[in-house]
């Protein structure tokens, strides 16, 4: 089985490389300022994103979403208060001249043309129309503002900006001579907070509990192996081999500082050359890696919980499936390549495998963010098993690293690429795709605009590694839950993310690093607990807790019976 551990391992280094830690965001940002087109009277607006819901002869039929422009009125934000209004196609179609027909409050369509924006508004409105819908020659929205030198800016109707491709359908609309169409023009303020951002808090921190405790429980049993087989005054000192450490990976200094410097490097490789074929290149990865985590270590993880569980629920599982999963787990076939591989990885190995593959084939549907939830905790859980930090000074310089690297891509990085890098490769952005895989998401329940909660691995790997350390080291050295660090490291990064998604809502759904809040909550916490109790020396170099050895205990054993 190293060999497969060692496999996992470099799938999902390979998976985690490709995005490191991305950001906590939000799609579909309703409200957007912009530093580019300076604010001025008369042209003050922030761009928000308006929904066009038409009605052709009193049918309800498409719903579009454009952007408001810097100037004229602002838009309603309840449907209710926004009225029916019939559309009309402007003569001349760019309204860069006064309009030939006389509006009776209608709303006009015109074309993106030669002049300004301001313009077409100003003619629009001396038209007698209530508003502006200006069609953009291209699939992209398009942010209306102000000139420099633009004077006549007293404009009293809101202007909104729709793609091409809405244009295209609304101009079919309206060029049917049996039909009339109207339009309601509304911008919904989104909820303060979705119970979307609580389902992730809760998956978040869960995948770092069960993932803890697994690594513990691991752990305590290769401690209690070894100290069995130093009982047993074995001569040498067993080999990681035999002592089942052969499948751990510890992170040194010098990879935690690469690692970052790698990952940024592959972040830039996916923002400059993101497309659809690369998101398709990562979904194949991410259901590999998915699908070879399940097949090894599920397998493990059925084992473990039989005995970290409850009493009364290990009573029921051994009476109805423990002789027979512990039969199947301890018994082994040769497979090439792979080695010897349980009856019970072959058993589940079907399963696994078919559901990656749906999943990679049905991504696209609505209710796909299950699986990919499903395989991402799955590689989260994993990683926390096979990757682990030696001692706190390997934790502060990995988490420090990871800290810069956050605020670098989420802030810093629009200063060089004019956006943010992070938020781009996140939300998929030139790939024509919705977002990368390597996200935990759910999607916005009470939102009138819809899109995701989203949460980058990273921001539940990194911290993840620390709460496992915490918690092992407890483990080790027979602490209460109130004595030790786990408990206290879990309330810090639980309440670092939470205060992550209280800055998402403040900023207006505009992307957060996630790290910024969640790093000094979760390392600050530790490194002031270990002060206080005068033990941040020994975490901080050695990372075990002292124990005396098993042969010396047997040695003292001895001496007390001789002397009796």
């Amino acid at each position: 089985m190293d060999l497969q551990r060692v496999w996992s391992f470099v799938i999902l280094s390979a998976v985690i490389l490709l995005v490191y830690s991305t950001c906590s965001v939000t799609a579909g940002d309703i409200v957007h300022d912009d530093e580019n087109a300076p604010k001025k009277p008369g042209c003050e607006n922030n761009f928000v994103l308006v929904k066009v819901q038409t009605w052709v002869n009193g049918v309800e039929a498409s719903e579009f979403v454009g952007v408001g422009a810097r100037f004229g009125r602002t838009i309603v934000s309840k449907e209710k208060n926004a009225n029916q209004t019939r559309l009309t196609l402007a003569d001349p179609r760019d309204c860069c001249s006064a309009p030939k027909n006389k509006l009776a409050g209608d709303v006009i369509m015109v074309d993106r043309g030669k002049c300004r924006f301001t313009t077409k508004a100003n003619h629009a409105e001396a038209a007698g129309a209530s508003a502006v819908l200006i069609i953009n020659n291209q699939k992209e929205l398009y942010k209306m503002v102000c000139e420099p030198d633009e004077t006549d800016l007293n404009i009293h109707i809101p202007a909104v900006m729709l793609p091409q491709d809405a244009g295209l359908s609304l101009e079919r609309m309206l060029l049917n001579s049996s039909s009339a169409v109207f339009v309601q023009l509304y911008s919904p303020l989104r909820p303060v907070v979705d119970i979307a951002e609580v389902f992730l808090w809760l998956m978040a921190v869960g995948t770092i509990l069960c993932a803890s405790y697994w690594s513990a429980w691991s752990a305590r049993e290769e401690a209690i192996e070894h100290d069995k087989l130093l009982k047993d005054a074995i001569d040498e000192i067993p080999s990681e081999k035999a002592m089942g450490l052969g499948g751990v990976v510890d992170i040194s200094t010098t990879s935690a500082v690469l690692f970052v410097f790698i990952a940024s490097c592959f972040l830039v490789i996916l923002y400059k050359l993101m497309s659809a074929l690369l998101i398709d290149l990562l979904v194949v990865l991410f259901c590999i890696g998915g699908a070879e985590v399940a097949v090894i270590e599920l397998p493990s993880i059925l084992e473990t919980s039989f005995y970290i569980s409850s009493s009364w629920l290990n009573l029921v599982i051994y009476v109805c499936f423990f002789r027979w999963f512990r039969h199947t787990a301890e018994s082994y076939i040769k497979v090439p390549i792979l080695g010897a591989v349980s009856y019970l990885t072959l058993a589940v190995s079907p399963f696994c495998i078919v559901f990656s593959v749906l999943w990679g084939v049905y991504r696209e549907v609505s209710f796909a963010w299950i699986g990919q939830d499903i395989l991402g905790i799955a590689l989260i859980i994993t990683v926390l098993q096979i990757v682990h930090i030696p001692n706190l000074k390997v934790g502060t310089v990995l988490l420090s690293c990871a800290f810069l690297y956050d605020i670098f891509w989420v802030f810093l990085s629009k200063k060089v690429f004019h956006e943010s890098v992070m938020i781009v490769v996140a939300r998929g952005d030139k790939s024509g795709e919705d977002g990368i895989p390597m996200l935990l998401k759910i999607p916005r329940m009470f939102d009138p605009w819809g899109g995701y909660s989203i949460i980058g691995f990273g921001d539940i790997l990194l911290p993840g590694l620390l709460v496992a350390f915490s918690l092992r080291y407890d483990w080790l050295s027979n602490r209460t839950l109130r004595a030790g660090y786990f408990l206290w490291a879990m309330l810090a990064y639980g309440l670092g993310l939470l205060i992550t998604y209280v800055a998402l809502n403040l900023m207006d759904g505009h992307g957060q690093p996630a790290l910024l809040y969640i790093v000094p909550f979760t390392l600050g916490t530790f490194l002031t607990l270990g002060k206080k109790r005068g033990e941040l020396r020994n975490l901080w170099s050695r990372g075990d807790p002292d124990r005396p050895c098993p042969h010396i205990q047997l040695q003292q054993s001895h001496e007390l019976d001789e002397d009796k």
